[in-house]
């Protein structure tokens, strides 16, 4: 279990990040959604003390999480937006290098790159040069170098940034399997579908504090299940409905083109956050 009480994250008079208090449960599939500038990199660095807080705490399991506390560091694991791999490197020299940094015995290091290369679907291509691998492979490497240190907690920020459909639908199933080793999972995405398919909950941020959190289906059904999209020239106009029948009374007496479709989690953070950073 990851823990924040009141964490907060300044620079100069910028307050990234502004007294968050969350609490993600041992094995869960949490998700941090807000637009950009939100504040949700800003929290992963401070959960994996690249950056220390300016206020608050977080807590591994009940205990402090900073810099000294290396036992509560050894449970986490951080898969960052950036490619931070050597590209001169050869798969199997990435995982190496990585056992090697946290003492791991050259045996465990070599039957856990060939258990994870086998579970990301990887094996074939281990001797392959980083530079050369396409952007999804890499990102499963990222998340293979990660697991090596059998880790409790994985922080993902951006995951599938800049992955093409079928790759980011890839990832997906990769995550999910991940779920089925008990692994409690912090992921940050631009991506409110990816969040929606893989989430238990989901938490809504915008300018550094929390706006809302709950699970996907709740937040979808309090909104609505069902959305009528009316469209005229100029712009686009969404209502929702909690039943289907209310739903199709109203498109019936539209006037302008409008279509019927389930609401998404989507429609959610357009309603709660899209809509209040388009006044500002």
């Amino acid at each position: 279990m990851i823990e924040t009480r009141n964490l907060t994250k300044k620079f100069n008079n910028f307050t990234a990040v502004d007294h968050l208090n969350l609490r993600i449960e041992t094995g869960e599939f949490f998700g941090l959604l807000g637009p950009n500038g939100a504040g949700k990199s800003t929290t992963i660095s401070m959960m994996s003390t690249v950056l220390l807080p300016t206020e608050g705490e977080i807590l591994v399991d009940g205990k402090k999480l900073d810099r000294k506390a290396s036992a509560e560091k050894r449970k986490l694991s951080v898969i960052t937006q950036e490619y931070s791999m050597r590209q001169d490197m050869t798969m199997n020299e990435v995982m190496e290098y990585q056992g090697r940094l946290y003492f791991l015995p050259k045996k465990k290091i070599r039957e856990r790159t060939e258990q994870l290369f086998s579970f990301a679907g990887l094996s074939e291509y281990q001797n392959r040069i980083v530079r050369h691998l396409s952007g999804g492979m890499k990102r499963k490497l990222m998340i293979c170098r990660g697991l090596l240190i059998e880790p409790e907690i994985m922080l993902l920020d951006e995951p599938t940034a800049g992955m093409d459909a079928i790759a980011r639908r890839q990832m997906w199933n990769l995550l999910r399997q991940m779920r089925t080793r008990g692994l409690t999972i912090l992921l940050t995405t631009h991506y409110i579908d990816e969040a929606q398919a893989l989430c238990d909950r989901v938490a809504l941020i915008d300018q550094g504090k929390l706006d809302i959190v709950d699970t996907p289906d709740k937040l979808i059904r309090t909104l609505g299940r069902y959305a009528v999209d009316e469209t005229d020239r100029e712009t686009l106009n969404t209502h929702y409905f909690m039943d289907r029948e209310e739903a199709i009374a109203y498109l019936s007496k539209s006037d302008s083109s409008a279509v019927l479709r389930n609401s998404t989690l989507e429609d959610v953070f357009v309603e709660r956050i899209g809509k209040q950073f388009q006044k500002k």
